[in-house]
């Protein structure tokens, strides 16, 4: 029998201290490595009862749970507990209603929140949608207390599915979550979520050619007679002036390709936050008009050159004209994309005012690659190119 005395030197002989969740996971792999039957030793079944007691209990006021605490309350003489002791109580009785008839260990190291529910909605025991709902739930949770309900009930069916969890890195997001790092959180929460994967070479297509091609990004396959498409868009428009890969209600519409370590990390990468622009940028340019708003070949000097063109036939006709060229040489001189951004969001609303479509395609390349140091030539490229539309499109016959 393992008991935690034997478990304590394992780890003190790996040279760090273990949460609880990795303790177990070592017992129950050891069992089977002494060829005896793969199960928890009583120790971590008694445990395991006591985490289970502790489930919607304030951190530090059940007894039975002291024992299994690998957090040091100190000697600091606050009454308030470290923020780190909290998220240890509740990361311990997530995992205890995880493990809960579970024949197997469900910590899971590098398996994280969004990449659990990503499986979770690959399986068959809910649909996408209801996984969604789930983790968004838990996405816009304003306090740790909220959190962890909406995780309460998300757990269980991560166990039914047989989908286990990175309980280190759940302990260490939680511990953070009333914090400054939560939009990290989120944003890895979201990227595992939303990874498309490996794609499937198509017939002729070698293996190495599929790696390069991607789902295609949202604006291209948007159907603006769907019955989805207003609260679509409307989800896209929540994300507006908000921190790339944070926003819960767009994941389900990012494409964004991404290796396993910075998504894991939460990275934000110029690929995501282009993306990002680009999406809420559609979002505000479609909504009321049931044809597509994204014209492939239509850069933003031929779209505003359209705009100067229809001004040209108002009342107002060459001040008109002139203004929306001053206006579009602001744009051209952005210093970097957070200022092109900003300078595109302003034209929104008159392109979607007057019908007139952007390549949003080509309006995400600029914003990846305009202050990208590493293409110091990007920007002054579209200048030239995005300039002549202008001037070649506003002097068309008409």
């Amino acid at each position: 029998m393992t008991t935690s005395s034997s478990i304590s030197s394992v780890t003190a002989a790996a040279g760090r201290s273990r949460f609880f969740w990795e303790e177990a996971a070592d017992d129950w792999r050891a069992a089977c490595g002494a060829g005896r039957r793969p199960e928890f030793s009583e120790y971590v079944t008694r445990s395991l009862r006591a985490l289970r007691e502790g489930v919607g209990r304030e951190a530090g006021t059940v007894p039975a749970m002291r024992s299994v605490h690998r957090v040091s309350l100190g000697d600091d003489g606050l009454d308030r507990l470290p923020d780190r002791y909290v998220a240890e109580h509740c990361t311990l009785t997530l995992f205890g209603l995880h493990q809960h008839t579970a024949s197997e260990p469900v910590h899971r190291p590098g398996v994280g929140l969004g990449t659990a529910c990503l499986l979770l909605r690959r399986g068959e025991a809910l649909t996408e949608a209801a996984v969604e709902r789930r983790l968004i739930a838990a996405a816009t949770a304003q306090d740790l207390h909220e959190l962890v309900q909406h995780l309460q009930r998300l757990v269980p069916l991560l166990q039914q599915a047989g989908v286990g969890l990175d309980y280190t890195r759940l302990f260490r997001e939680l511990a953070v979550w009333d914090g400054t790092g939560r939009n990290r959180v989120l944003r890895a929460w979201g990227l595992q979520y939303t990874d498309p994967g490996t794609p499937v070479p198509t017939e002729g297509e070698a293996d190495g050619e599929a790696e390069g091609r991607g789902q295609a990004p949202y604006w291209v396959t948007f159907e603006p007679g769907s019955p989805d498409a207003g609260a679509e868009l409307a989800a896209l428009r929540a994300g507006t002036g908000r921190e790339p890969g944070t926003v819960a209600v767009m994941w389900p519409f990012h494409r964004t390709r991404m290796a396993s370590e910075w998504r894991n990390k939460g990275s934000l990468t110029r690929d995501l936050a282009a993306e990002h622009t680009a999406l809420t940028l559609f979002a505000r340019h479609q909504q009321t008009h049931d044809r597509r708003m994204h014209v492939p070949g239509s850069s933003p000097g031929t779209a505003v050159g359209m705009l100067a063109r229809k001004a040209a036939t108002d009342s107002e006709g060459k001040a008109a004209t002139a203004a929306l060229e001053r206006r579009f040489g602001h744009l051209l001189t952005s210093a970097d994309a957070e200022e092109l951004a900003m300078h595109l969001r302003s034209f929104a609303p008159l392109l979607n005012r007057a019908g007139v479509g952007l390549d949003y395609d080509l309006l995400s390349t600029a914003l990846r690659t305009w202050d990208d140091p590493r293409r110091p030539h990007a920007a002054g490229r579209f200048r030239q190119r995005w300039d002549r539309d202008f001037h070649t499109t506003v002097t068309a016959s008409s």
